[in-house]
């Protein structure tokens, strides 16, 4: 074998295998659908946040075209998306985000391993004309809606912010640990959160009082074990789902009892309703789905060897995101749209 050196480019080709690996190696924490400008009802653009502090947009159908011209190859499997929209959001891992209001007045929010909860607009991103190589640097974070956010942190405390000033409304003590998780439940004005200490806890927010402790692990093997790394609502937000290591259980909020836990292969990482069945993935490559009493009613393979994140669009599609910075779109067939990294 032999071939021409002369201009052999070392830093070029050391500078290109770090991006590969940094590329293989990155985690997507999260995904979220992003609001819909139009009436169609179909899935178009997902927002992840990674773990090297990135927040981008991709838009699905061009995914799809590209994966189609790519039938015949082995491509399919290993598709890199380019983004439509990019920013910087973080300095180190961006862990979570979520859009607060509809269409071009949408606020997409972020927080991060830098301690710093973000805001911005999501108008700035789908009207930008700035090439993408430099929207990470030039787009800016705003708060500018009124209203709370609140915040699990690794101080063992929760907090709500006020979104318009930014200050600091109510620190919620109570936890021995880490929290992992937190959600709103806003008919009542409470939050809930799940912490490493192996409990989640039910808030007052006005008081900022704990008003019920969740044990999952009460009356089990896990009690002193698992900590309560995520949590979710129905829509009626009667129900919660909690996961503690390998176990799955469902909470009637209303009765504050536990009305089934289910035992699952690897630990689960994130969770959500579908109506009355519950989605579920976690340090395997399967997108599981349960009724309310805990029986699986089907699981699907995916790409990420350990997804992190599962998140829903209204018309059914699912994606799930994880390690490798794989994102995986499945249909509401159960067919695999496209998988990008």
């Amino acid at each position: 074998m032999c071939g021409d050196a002369r201009n052999w480019d070392e830093d070029a080709y050391r500078e290109s295998i770090l991006k590969e690996r940094e590329i293989q190696t990155r985690t997507v924490f999260r995904t979220v659908w992003a609001p819909s400008l139009n009436p169609n009802p179909n899935p178009e653009t997902i927002v992840a946040a990674s773990s090297d502090g990135s927040i981008a947009s991709y838009s699905i159908s061009s995914c799809i075209s590209k994966l189609q011209s790519f039938r015949n190859t082995k491509a399919q499997h290993l598709l890199v998306a380019e983004p439509d929209y990019f920013v910087q959001g973080h300095d180190g891992p961006a862990y979570d985000i979520k859009f607060y209001g509809d269409g071009e007045d949408a606020l997409l929010l972020s927080c991060g391993d830098d301690g710093r909860i973000r805001g911005w607009r999501w108008k700035d991103f789908t009207n930008s004309d700035v090439p993408i190589t430099l929207q990470g640097k030039q787009m800016k974070p705003v708060l500018d809606l009124g209203g709370s956010i609140f915040s699990a942190s690794g101080d063992s405390c929760a907090y709500c912010w006020d979104v318009e000033t930014g200050k600091l409304k109510v620190v919620f003590k109570g936890h021995s640990d880490y929290l992992h998780c937190i959600v709103a439940r806003n008919s009542a004005n409470q939050i809930i959160t799940g912490s490493e200490d192996g409990t989640a806890r039910i808030w007052d927010c006005k008081s900022g009082k704990c008003i019920q402790v969740i044990d999952p692990a009460e009356n089990t093997k896990l009690k002193g074990f698992s900590c309560v790394s995520c949590i979710a609502l129905d829509g009626s937000e009667s129900w919660l789902a909690c996961s503690s290591g390998r176990c799955l259980s469902i909470w009637n909020l209303p009765a504050s009892e536990c009305i089934s836990r289910t035992s699952t292969r690897a630990s689960v990482q994130d969770v959500l309703f579908d109506d009355n069945q519950i989605l579920a993935v976690g340090a395997e490559p399967l997108l599981c789905r349960f009724d309310i009493s805990g029986a699986i009613l089907s699981q699907i393979q995916c790409a990420p060897p350990s997804a992190f994140s599962v998140s829903l669009h209204p018309s059914g599609v699912t994606a799930v995101g994880g390690y490798g910075g794989l994102v995986d779109v499945i249909s509401q067939f159960g067919s695999h749209l496209c998988t990008f990294r």
